[in-house]
């Protein structure tokens, strides 16, 4: 009896170590995303009328779709938690599914958005971009570097959340033990929250 006690205790003590582990990945990906809004900020009190001129050729069609689908995302990924957590797994693979899909229909219309904007000429380097007004330069490289790192947040969210799906299937990640999804989850909603941010800042400016 005791010794399934102590081995309960051992279980739950990695489990804290793993959601804190994991709390401060989160902390310093904020750190990261918290030092390129501050210097955006910079760049954007300086340059306020170049900002607002490039900010009103973003598609804010294709940004409002993506913000749409990002947070109905974590609401799917919530829900595969919650599966997880009253035993059904089938339920929580359907979840995990759905939100693997959504963030494959972010980064496609993310495409075919950037598509459109290096048709016209809107991207670093572009001889069309490095004749506008210095500021406008500014946004568009604020643009593709921060909306770029995100998207690739995106792309790595989604292939842990592919390999949770995996091990749901094999009944790794059980009704008893989930730590390893609420962590994939976490790191989703960072996700969906660092775009909160960053479509207001690049589609919304007036």
């Amino acid at each position: 009896m005791s010794n399934n006690v102590h081995a309960e205790a051992h279980v739950h003590r990695d489990d804290i170590r793993s959601r804190m582990g994991m709390w401060l990945f989160l902390f310093s990906e904020l750190l990261l995303f918290g030092g390129l809004f501050l210097m955006y900020s910079v760049y954007r009190y300086l340059h306020q009328q170049d900002f607002s001129i490039a900010s009103k050729e973003m598609n804010t069609f294709f940004g409002t779709m993506n913000t749409v689908i990002l947070l109905t995302s974590s609401l799917t990924m919530a829900l595969s938690i919650a599966a997880m957590q009253k035993g059904k797994r089938k339920l929580s693979i359907f979840y995990q599914s759905v939100t693997i899909l959504f963030g494959l229909w972010f980064l496609i219309n993310k495409v075919i958005e950037w598509s459109a904007e290096f048709k016209k000429g809107n991207f670093p380097g572009s001889a069309i971009l490095q004749s506008r007004p210095p500021g406008q330069i500014l946004y568009f490289g604020l643009y593709y570097s921060m909306v770029g790192l995100h998207g690739l947040h995106v792309i790595v969210g989604m292939s842990v959340i592919a390999y949770m799906l995996r091990l749901t299937i094999k009944g790794i990640i059980n009704k008893d033990d989930y730590v390893k999804l609420e962590a994939a989850g976490l790191y989703w909603h960072l996700v969906d929250i660092i775009w909160i941010f960053l479509f207001p800042l690049f589609y919304l400016i007036t």
